[in-house]
């Protein structure tokens, strides 16, 4: 015996029952998400940036340069590398201007730099997800030693001081896939979160009816855990899903800020907001370019995911 998954949300809509009849409840959320104005800032910029990471290639092609290029026509050799004209060397030639010292275009570097930078937070958050709710599901649904092991092993993973040993693992690792590296480092700690929420909500649902009827109708427990549990825990995931996004943005940022990220010429936005420092006073475009790509992402990501959770997990974001 099957359930529909259908948001927490949807039970609660003020659309009534007439109003929701033949619509299926993700329109309803989709529906409540649009019409909430931080939600949809958070929604029309979350796709911009996402589309603008996939087509950094292109889209960095339009202005005619790319992220390694050196340009020393557009700095002043004279000057200490200062780029020539206002705002950084804002203009027609280079959009967003350039990096001092080199003259490689900014526009093409912010884009390729938020490639990297989503790339680690959406594989780091799919990592993280899937490890969590993997062991969520089978500490709330089994019990007994399993979940007092699982458990332990999440207040362990919970306690140890994760940025030191980020920095640590980042450090001493020489010759290997910077990106793959950070990817798994950041996932590594980031699992237990989740974990916990999806343990709470399987505890709660497997002395439901269906659970039950499952069980004595000769289900076995994938069957029950796939079928039954899964599909009624995925609300609260995807909203916890959706806030997890921003915190890798800026994990990754962090790193990449304190010199142990991704290495150049690879660009990220937390790398080039470490390498603007030194040209703050001389150049502080080049210092809020980045850090407002940043910032927009993190706030973007935080502003869908907590629409997300009011909508699909509204006890979950009271409590």
């Amino acid at each position: 015996m099957s359930t529909t998954t259908e948001p927490a949300a949807v039970e609660n809509t003020a659309a009534g029952p007439a109003k929701a009849t033949g619509r299926g409840p993700w329109r309803l959320v989709w529906d409540q998400l649009w019409a909430k104005g931080s939600a949809r800032f958070g929604l029309i910029t979350v796709a911009v940036l996402v589309l603008s990471a996939a087509l950094a290639g292109p889209l960095s092609s339009l202005g005619g340069w790319t992220p390694e290029e050196f340009d020393k026509r557009a700095v002043d050799p004279y000057m200490g590398g200062v780029p020539i004209g206002d705002f950084g060397g804002i203009g027609s030639r280079h959009w967003l201007g350039v990096e001092p010292g080199s003259g490689r275009d900014l526009f093409a570097r912010v884009l390729h730099g938020g490639q990297v930078s989503l790339l680690i937070a959406f594989t780091a958050t799919a990592l993280v997800v899937i490890v969590g709710t993997l062991a969520g599901i089978a500490a709330g649904y089994f019990g007994g030693r399993i979940d007092a092991a699982l458990s332990r092993l999440m207040d362990l993973t919970m306690s140890f001081p994760s940025l030191i040993f980020m920095i640590a693992m980042m450090s001493v690792a020489k010759d290997v896939n910077r990106i793959l590296l950070m990817t798994l480092v950041i996932g590594l700690f980031g699992w237990p979160g989740i974990a916990r929420v999806v343990r709470g909500q399987t505890l709660s649902l497997k002395h439901r009816e269906y659970v039950e009827a499952a069980k004595v109708g000769g289900a076995r427990s994938w069957r029950i855990l796939t079928r039954e549990i899964l599909p009624n825990v995925s609300g609260p995931i995807i909203a916890y899903t959706t806030l997890l996004i921003p915190g890798m943005i800026a994990t990754e940022a962090a790193l990449g800020y304190l010199g142990v990220g991704v290495r150049p010429p690879t660009a990220s936005w937390g790398q080039m907001i470490s390498e603007s420092i030194v040209h703050y006073e001389t150049d502080p475009t080049y210092f809020l370019i980045p850090t407002v790509f940043l910032f927009v992402a993190v706030l973007a990501f935080t502003l869908l995911g907590d629409a997300l959770r009011d909508i699909l997990d509204p006890r979950g974001g009271r409590s």
